[in-house]
C-alpha cells in the first residue's frame, strides 16, 4: 500500500544524487534559507570524485612519473638500476585523494544547516513525492543530478566473459599482463596509455576508422602516432567485435578473418548510459528522449513545472565542469534574477593523455561544414621552444577563426600543457573579443601559450 502525501516529509526542495551539481546547488538553497533533502544512493561526489576525473587523474600523474623516470637518461639523468612500478601503492595514492575528497565533500554537506542527506534509492511516485527506502519525501522543487554509468553493449559473447569498466578498474588491485581495450574514445585512451605505462601490454580495439571520432583527422592522426610510439597495438575498423573465453585468457576479435586479441583482462569504454531508467519518472510524467536522457530546456527545466534536471543525466554534457555549470544556471535563474542558459556554454574539454589534448569551440570539420569563410593557423610543437626545451615535442596547436567577424571559432591544443594552454583562446571567445586581441597579446617566454599570439598573427584561408 502505498504511503499518501500527507505522510510525507515536506521540504522546500529535494536534491536527487549529490554528484558535482548538487552538493553546490544544496550549499546555495540552503543559503538562501530553504530546507532542502538531499539523496545519494551510492557515494557522495559521484562519479567525479569517486570512479572519474580525480582517481584516473591520479592514476596518470603516476604513468607519467613512470614514464618520465624512464626518459631519464634523454634528460642526463641516471639510475642504478630499473625504473619499477608498484601497483598497489599507485592504488592506495589514488584510493586517498578519493577518500580524501569524499570526505571533504560529506563533512561540508553535514555542515549545511537546514540539508539533510538521505542514504538510499529515490524514485518518484508523483511529480512531487519521492520515496527514499521507508521515508516519504515532498516538496514543490526537484532537481536531478543522477549522473550516468558505463554502456555495455550486447556484444557477442560479452556475457561469457569478465570484463571491467571504468568503474570496475578502479577496484582492480593487479597490474594486467595484457589489457585489451575496447573503444577509442577518451575514457579508453587515458586507460590505455596509463597501463602501457604501468608496465601491461595494452591493445585498442575501435570500431570507427579512427581513434576519437569526434576530432579532427589531424589530432586523430597525431594520438594514433603517439600510442604507436609507446608500443600500443591500435586496431581501427574493427566490423565484428566478439568475446570469448580461451582457458584463463580473453579473446577479442575484431574483424573476420584476423586472428583475435588475446589478453588477460578487457576495459570496455564505449559510451555512458544515463541514470534515469529507475526513478519512476513516469510517475512524474518526466520526459526522456530515446537514449534515457531527461528532455531539459536552455534553463535546464524538465518536462514537468517544479523539476530540473542537471549534470550528465540530462544530456547537455559528461564532465563535471557542465554539471558544475548546469547548478550555476539553475542557482542564477531561481535566486539571481540572472538568465543564465546553457546555450551560453562554449563546448570545452580536455583529453588527458600525454600530452594533453585541449578543446574549445568548433572543430575544423564543423567549421567547414557550416559553410562560412575561415581562416586557420597551425603551428607543430617541434616549433614551440618550451616544448623542445621539457623534450616533449609530440602535437601541435590549431585555432580556427570566422574570416568576417574575426572571431575565434574554435581550438585546439594538443601538446604539453594543453589542457591549461587552451583556456587562453577559450576566456577570449567568451569575451567575444576578436582574434586580433590574441594577435597582439604578449605572453611570458618560455611558454607553450606564448605561440598562440603568433598562431593568430600568422592565419591563412582554410581550405
Amino acid at each position: 500500500m502505498t504511503a499518501q502525501a500527507s505522510d510525507a516529509k515536506t521540504y522546500d526542495a529535494i536534491i536527487i544524487g549529490a554528484g558535482q551539481a548538487g552538493p553546490p546547488l544544496a550549499g546555495r538553497l540552503t543559503s538562501a534559507g530553504m530546507s532542502v533533502a538531499l539523496i545519494e544512493r551510492k557515494l557522495v561526489g559521484g562519479t567525479c570524485v569517486n570512479t572519474g576525473c580525480m582517481p584516473t587523474k591520479t592514476m596518470v600523474a603516476s604513468a607519467y612519473a613512470a614514464h618520465l623516470a624512464r626518459r631519464a637518461a634523454d634528460y642526463g639523468v641516471t639510475f642504478s638500476g630499473p625504473v619499477g612500478v608498484d601497483y598497489k601503492r599507485i592504488k592506495a595514492r589514488k584510493d586517498k585523494v578519493t577518500n580524501d575528497s569524499r570526505s571533504n565533500l560529506e563533512t561540508w554537506i553535514a555542515g549545511m544547516k537546514g540539508c539533510t542527506l538521505y542514504r538510499g534509492h529515490a524514485r518518484f511516485e508523483s511529480a512531487n513525492t519521492v520515496r527514499v527506502g521507508g521515508d516519504l519525501l515532498t516538496a514543490e522543487k526537484i532537481f536531478l543530478n543522477t549522473g550516468g554509468r558505463a554502456s555495455v553493449p550486447d556484444l557477442p559473447g560479452v556475457n561469457d566473459v569478465d570484463y571491467l569498466t571504468n568503474s570496475s578498474m578502479m577496484d582492480l588491485d593487479v597490474l594486467p599482463r595484457h589489457l585489451i581495450v575496447v573503444g577509442g574514445s577518451y575514457i579508453s585512451l587515458e586507460f590505455a596509455q596509463m597501463f602501457r605505462r604501468f608496465g601491461s601490454e595494452v591493445t585498442v580495439i575501435e570500431k570507427s576508422s579512427r581513434l576519437t571520432g569526434r576530432e579532427d583527422e589531424d589530432v586523430s592522426a597525431a594520438i594514433l602516432s603517439i600510442f604507436e610510439n609507446e608500443a600500443i597495438e591500435v586496431h581501427v575498423g574493427a566490423d565484428d567485435i566478439r568475446f570469448a573465453r580461451q582457458g584463463k585468457e580473453i579473446a577479442v576479435t575484431f574483424s573476420s578473418g584476423k586472428p583475435p586479441a588475446v589478453g588477460s583482462h578487457v576495459l570496455l569504454a564505449l559510451g555512458r548510459t544515463p541514470n534515469t531508467d529507475d526513478l519512476g519518472l513516469d510517475k512524474a510524467g518526466v520526459a526522456v528522449d530515446l537514449r534515457g536522457f531527461v528532455t531539459v530546456d536552455d534553463q535546464l527545466r524538465t518536462s514537468v513545472p517544479g523539476i530540473w534536471a542537471m549534470g550528465d543525466c540530462n544530456g547537455k554534457g559528461a564532465f563535471t565542469h557542465t554539471s558544475y555549470n548546469d547548478y550555476e544556471i539553475v542557482a542564477a535563474n531561481l535566486l539571481d534574477d540572472d538568465p543564465r542558459k546553457v546555450s551560453d556554454r562554449i563546448e570545452a574539454y580536455a583529453l588527458y593523455i600525454d600530452p594533453p589534448l585541449g578543446r574549445c569551440g568548433m572543430t575544423e570539420a564543423a567549421v567547414k561544414k557550416s559553410g562560412r569563410k575561415a581562416l586557420v593557423g597551425q603551428r607543430p610543437m617541434t616549433r614551440v621552444g618550451r616544448a623542445i626545451e621539457k623534450g616533449e615535442t609530440q602535437g601541435f596547436m590549431k585555432i580556427l577563426v570566422d574570416a568576417d567577424t574575426r572571431q575565434i571559432l574554435g581550438c585546439s591544443v594538443l601538446g604539453p600543457g594543453g589542457d591549461e594552454a587552451v583556456h587562453c583562446v577559450l576566456d577570449l571567445m567568451y569575451a567575444k573579443a576578436p582574434v586580433d586581441t590574441l594577435a597582439r597579446a604578449v605572453h611570458i617566454h618560455p611558454n607553450v601559450s606564448e605561440l598562440l599570439p603568433t598562431i593568430a598573427q600568422e592565419l591563412k584561408p582554410l581550405a
